[in-house]
C-alpha cells in the first residue's frame, strides 16, 4: 500500500510559477514510476510527467520546457515546479504511481494509476488570465 498526499495547489495568474510537493510513505526510490497526472471537470486524464527509479524524467509535450519533476529521496517527497503557467494548465493534478510498468515511465502510463497503482487526493491549480 502506498500512500501520496500531494500540497501546493494555489491560484495563480497566467505567467506564474507554483510548486507542488507529494509526500510519499514509502522510499519512493523503491518506486519504478512516479509522477503526476492531472484532470479538469469533463475532461480525460492527461499525464503530466514521470520519473523513473533512476530519476529520469519524461515530459508530456505539453509542459516540456515549463514544468519540472524532483525528487527529495531523504523526504521521500516529489516535487513538480510549475513556471510560465497558462490558462489550459488549470486543473486537479494528482501524484500518483502506477502498478503497471513501462518502460521510460511516460506519462500516458501515469495516468493510469487509479486504476491500476496508487493516487493520492490531488491539488488545485487555477490559472487566470
Amino acid at each position: 500500500q502506498v500512500s501520496l498526499v500531494e500540497s501546493g495547489g494555489g491560484s495563480v495568474q497566467a505567467g506564474g510559477s507554483l510548486r507542488l510537493s507529494c509526500a510519499a510513505s514509502v522510499d519512493i526510490t523503491t518506486l519504478r514510476c512516479i509522477g503526476w497526472f492531472r484532470q479538469a471537470p469533463g475532461k480525460e486524464r492527461e499525464g503530466v510527467v514521470g520519473i523513473d527509479g533512476d530519476g529520469r524524467p519524461n515530459y508530456a509535450d505539453s509542459v516540456k520546457g515549463r514544468f519540472t519533476i524532483s525528487r527529495d529521496v531523504a523526504k521521500n517527497t516529489l516535487y513538480l515546479q510549475m513556471n510560465s503557467l497558462k490558462t489550459e494548465d488549470t486543473s486537479m493534478y494528482y501524484c500518483a504511481t502506477p502498478a503497471v510498468w513501462a518502460p521510460g515511465c511516460p506519462p500516458s502510463t501515469i495516468a493510469t494509476s487509479p486504476d491500476f497503482g496508487y493516487s493520492g487526493q490531488g491539488t488545485q491549480v487555477t490559472v487566470s488570465s
